[in-house]
């Protein structure tokens, strides 16, 4: 999850649960404000692991440090309780009124909670166990940047203010609504653009649930009698609906991935159903085999489901296209490659990898794709792909990221 919604979504939590207040309110900071500030920087906490990556050459930071000690469980009480006295060193020199040391050790336990967690139903893997186990757990419920789940989360923080008061309400209404509505124009035009899954009727439908949310309140004045409390509570309870949503889709994408697999008698190594941006209804489907790696792109809105079951989720509904990524025969260059400590890395961090080989000129090239990061139109490069280049003798000329 990008770091932005992290913090969104801490600062809703505090709202909603905690007695938060607005973190720009007009007046001075009070205890609301601070529980506020607490939690949403505990939600963005976890990825200040990037400060040593911005600082260091070693471009496998990435793999082997992101999301490793800074997103772990078992060090989560450290990180808590040394926020927590900051923040209490801090309150104590500008004279705040804040939570008492336990409480705050609580507010930043629950904030930092609140990102492993978001991190976690993401496909890029979270060292959660570190430094006891390296592993990287994803369960692969929503994708890493997820417009929609992030627009749940902020919608509910800015309704308060639009219905605070009944003076300029229509202006306030009409000015978060048509920034949102811009803002959804402009993520679908990104993703007609780079070839995501999404339809224009599918904007459309955005935007008309954006009209409803901020302009029907505001009739017989019914949003100007919801305490800011009320409207966080019901944008946690959606987030969390949205998550719930997400489980049942993925749960019927994987159910379809292993019937494909079973059909085609794979002899399965890794699979997975990973969501594709920016709808639950799409899902790419990837099977790791001896060879290579199948994939079968998802779209629930195709096939009319069974009686009972989301639509597209029949045990009859598989898809019927499929892509086959070969891995490239073994020879002393790909074999070479693999013995490299820093492909090693990437090998042990990839759930879906391909190996690819070709020549440019009297240089030959290996480069190792992990396919677990799609490449939305498959005639495009996927990302994380690393590349070693070997001159004519044989000997490493250069090894890296493709960029």
């Amino acid at each position: 999850m990008d770091t932005i919604t992290h913090g969104i979504a801490g600062a809703l939590i505090g709202k909603a649960l905690f007695r938060g207040d607005s973190m720009f309110a007009p007046h001075s900071v009070n205890r609301g404000r601070v529980i506020t500030w607490s939690l949403m920087l505990g939600a963005i906490f976890p990825d200040s692991d990037v400060v040593r990556e911005m600082f260091s050459h070693n471009e496998l930071l990435i793999l082997t440090w992101h999301r490793s000690i800074t997103h772990s469980l078992i060090c989560l009480p450290i990180f808590a309780l040394s926020l927590a006295a900051l923040t209490r060193w801090f309150v104590r020199w500008r004279k705040w009124d804040a939570p008492s040391f336990a409480a705050l050790t609580g507010i930043y336990a629950i904030g930092i909670a609140s990102h492993i967690l978001l991190d976690l139903v993401t496909s890029f893997g979270t060292m959660v166990w570190s430094p006891l186990r390296w592993s990287r757990p994803a369960w692969d419920l929503i994708f890493i940047i997820d417009f929609t789940f992030s627009a749940i989360l902020l919608v509910p923080q800015i309704l308060p203010w639009v219905y605070a008061k009944p003076e300029g309400l229509q202006k306030r209404a009409l000015a978060g609504w048509f920034i949102f509505v811009l803002g959804t124009l402009a993520v679908g035009g990104i993703a007609l653009t780079v070839g995501a899954p999404i339809s224009v009727e599918g904007i459309f439908s955005a935007i008309v649930l954006l009209s409803a949310v901020f302009l029907l309140p505001a009739l017989r004045g019914f949003g100007l009698k919801l305490k800011r409390a009320s409207w966080n509570f019901a944008g946690v309870a959606a987030a969390l609906c949205y998550l719930a949503a997400a489980f049942f889709a993925h749960h019927a994408a994987f159910a379809r991935v292993q019937k494909f697999a079973a059909l085609e008698h794979l002899d399965v190594q890794a699979i997975g159903a990973l969501p594709l941006p920016p709808s639950l209804w799409h899902w790419d489907g990837l099977v790791r085999a001896p060879r290579g790696v199948y994939e079968m792109r998802i779209d629930f809105g195709d096939t009319p489901g069974e009686p009972g079951l989301p639509a597209g989720s029949s045990a009859q509904a598989l898809p019927l296209e499929y892509r086959f990524y070969p891995d490239a025969p073994a020879n002393s260059y790909i074999e070479t490659a693999k013995s490299l400590p820093q492909v090693q890395t990437v090998l042990w961090f990839a759930r879906f990898p391909v190996t690819r080989f070709h020549k440019e000129g009297a240089d030959a090239v290996v480069e190792i794709s992990d396919l677990r990061f799609p490449h939305v139109k498959p005639d495009r490069p996927a990302s994380f792909t690393y590349r070693v280049l070997f001159g004519a003798t044989g000997t490493v000329l250069s090894q890296g990221w493709d960029k």
